[in-house]
């Protein structure tokens, strides 16, 4: 199967199937850490795809079913809760001999678990950049929204971050606010409802994070308000449900990207920190960051080893590569990307091409175990740039 019509599908079994889980495969799972023979590790926010009930510590669960992989090939796998000892955890265990996708290429990749049935699951294991933002746009999510249980359908709730959200639409001129107005806002509220605006200085990683889950949830909301009342009473036509349903797509598109840079500038502006976002280089490119601005970057008697180049990425899988010719006066380059995992291969050609990686805090885990120390947070990130520009 094509990578585009294994993404169809994962797509279309995630719409048809019970309940669905989706997570990036971690250096653990794949082994790139020498343990995966423990299997895919399940978080525990996910239980219900598992089991009816969760498991109970100082005891051991397992429940036996068969998975259909790729809509290809079915394995007999075991789902099992370890509560004895310090163990407290779920994984996917028992692959068949040969079992492709966990090997340390697949690190990064992007594993969806659909239930069908009691003892019968749908597994699918995306490979690429194109293949995970294509899953990702279909139910509106970022990377920083895997992990967990896919949410197909919006939930009503009335918490205060929902009547926050819906003070903010009902004051909406528009269909949808611009990307800017609508990251701007997800900040605003988790930053009322949660009163936290500190982190921004000193737990950068994890308030990022947090905001862009936040806009997701935003973004989530709009979309209920705007079209929940037309998709539940049908279409007319095909042709109508074709032009609501592209409509759809091409707004979580082009959000994403965005999304994350918009955040990004505003951490760098809550520490006081000078930058340019988008300025223009040589060939007519465009990085998504130059530190301290455009004036520096195209002085040249300005010194180059004061120069900061940062690319954002929500993933970085595959165009990593596309930074490395976006400033030719900056060597190493930086890259910061929502992106939970790869392989330790891809971080070696990384290193080779003078890459370093970005990455939220909370994510670092999710690497092979040898690489993490050469993977920048956020927070060190800011600190290089304060001491580059002695902010």
């Amino acid at each position: 199967m094509d990578s585009i019509s294994n993404t169809l599908k994962a797509i279309e079994t995630v719409n048809n199937g019970q309940i669905s889980y989706c997570k990036f495969l971690s250096a653990n799972d794949t082994g790139d850490t020498g343990a995966h023979q423990a299997g895919i590790y399940i978080t525990k926010n996910a239980v219900p795809i598992l089991f009816k009930n969760p498991g109970r510590k100082g005891e051991n669960k397992e429940k036996f079913v068969k998975i259909k992989w790729q809509d290809d090939f079915s394995t007999d796998s075991r789902f099992i809760y370890y509560g004895k000892g310090t163990r407290n955890e779920y994984r996917v265990t028992r692959f068949n001999r040969g079992f492709p996708y966990l090997r340390t290429e697949h690190t990064g990749d992007l594993f969806v678990l659909v239930k069908l049935s009691d003892e019968d699951y749908s597994g699918f294991v995306l490979e690429t950049e194109d293949e995970i933002n294509e899953f990702l746009n279909a139910f509106s999510m970022s990377p920083a929204d895997t992990g967990t249980i896919i949410q197909k359908a919006y939930v009503k709730s009335e918490t205060r971050t929902d009547l926050a959200m819906m003070q903010f639409i009902e004051t909406l001129t528009s269909e949808f606010p611009p990307s800017k107005e609508m990251s701007a806002t997800a900040r605003k509220i988790y930053n009322v409802v949660y009163d936290h605006e500190e982190n921004i200085v000193l737990n950068p990683d994890r308030q990022l994070i947090s905001w862009v889950e936040m806009e997701y949830h935003l973004f989530r909301k709009i979309e209920y308000v705007r079209y929940g009342n037309r998709i539940s009473k049908g279409f007319s036509s095909v042709d109508q449900f074709i032009e609501i349903a592209n409509a759809v797509l091409n707004r979580r598109k082009s959000r994403a990207g965005k999304s994350l840079e918009h955040h990004l500038s505003a951490v760098f502006d809550g520490n006081s920190i000078k930058y340019v976002a988008q300025p223009t280089t040589e060939g007519n490119k465009r990085p998504d960051f130059i530190f301290p601005n455009a004036e520096a970057y195209h002085n040249l008697s300005y010194s180059s080893d004061e120069l900061v180049f940062l690319g954002a990425k929500t993933t970085c899988k595959d165009r990593w590569r596309q930074i490395i010719s976006e400033a030719d006066r900056i060597e190493t380059k930086h890259l910061f990307t929502l992106q939970q995992g790869i392989s330790a291969q891809q971080m070696e050609e990384m290193e080779e091409a003078k890459v370093i990686l970005v990455v939220p805090e909370p994510y670092i885990g999710t690497y092979p175990k040898e690489k993490r120390s050469s993977i920048w947070t956020l927070k060190k990130f800011i600190e290089y740039i304060k001491e580059k520009t002695n902010a």
